[in-house]
């Protein structure tokens, strides 16, 4: 069957969104599969992860995201702000909104500015340090801190669980070596994005992210984003505004009681596939 699509992008972490707000466009029990297969950047579009758009009961509207692995994490935040750019365009929502995800309801308030540049700013959920939440094994309440090889590594999970690794100089990490090894460390039984960081002054970090469920490196990771911020913070680094350098672009996390992550999303193309 011919299917419509279209391809966004945020600071460079790219999708493909299908709309099916009207009616389910790709078979549950395919979803996994298309995944894979339109993910893929030599024989299909090429995609960190594919969004599926549609209604929800509770909110105003729901996503779902599956990556290149065939896995369905609960959430995304760059995932998000295109999902939300795409909707907000064909006026499915307004300039304020709440996305139903695995992780919870997520409130997002986006539209443009004076410039005619669009911004989304997502309402995360609270950084969880404790290793039950993370999931991490031994004491579910401890926090987690491990040394991996050379490197101390934290983690947090932030909608999805992420490890942080502070480093001198981030130019000279390779994270396709060294991501892997700590994303399926013994340690996180479910996995986790790697997240590479340098204090690059007081309110500014640079980061790389391993994703889990891409398997390599990606441009930018919201949720990396914030979990390289939150922790961070939790160690004096900086205070509780943070602009996060990705590969990919800069986004704005701010910590508090409420934790905030904001940044650009843009279509790139649309176009017809055949399922």
């Amino acid at each position: 069957m011919r299917i419509e699509f279209v391809k966004l992008q945020g600071n460079g972490n790219d999708f493909i969104l299908i709309d099916e707000m009207e009616a389910e466009v790709i078979p549950e029990d395919m979803k996994s599969k298309f995944a894979m297969l339109f993910c893929d950047r030599r024989f299909g579009i090429g995609g960190d992860g594919v969004l599926f758009l549609s209604q929800s009961d509770s909110e105003d509207v729901r996503m779902r995201i599956f990556q290149p692995d065939e896995s369905e994490p609960e959430m995304c935040g760059n995932g998000i702000r295109c999902l939300v750019r795409y909707a907000f365009d064909r006026e499915y929502i307004t300039g304020e909104c709440t996305v139903e995800t695995g992780a919870g309801t997520i409130p997002v308030v986006l539209g443009y500015d004076e410039n005619g540049e669009f911004s989304a700013t997502i309402q995360m959920p609270i950084p969880a340090f404790t290793r039950g939440r993370i999931p991490a094994t031994g004491d579910p309440d401890s926090e987690y801190s491990e040394e991996i090889g050379t490197y101390q590594v934290y983690a947090v999970n932030t909608g999805v669980p992420h490890a942080v690794v502070f480093v001198d100089e981030i130019g000279a990490i390779d994270p396709s070596i060294l991501g892997p090894v700590i994303r399926n460390h013994p340690t996180l039984p479910e996995g986790a994005n790697v997240n590479f960081v340098e204090k690059v002054q007081d309110r500014v970090l640079r980061i790389r992210t391993f994703e889990r469920g891409v398997e390599g490196e990606t441009f930018s990771c919201g949720t990396g984003a914030t979990a390289s911020a939150a922790v961070a913070q939790r160690l004096g680094y900086v205070g509780d505004d943070v602009l996060v350098e990705t590969k990919g672009g800069p986004l704005r996390i701010r910590l508090g009681e409420i934790v905030t992550m904001s940044g650009p999303a843009e279509p790139v193309f649309i176009g017809m596939l055949q399922f």
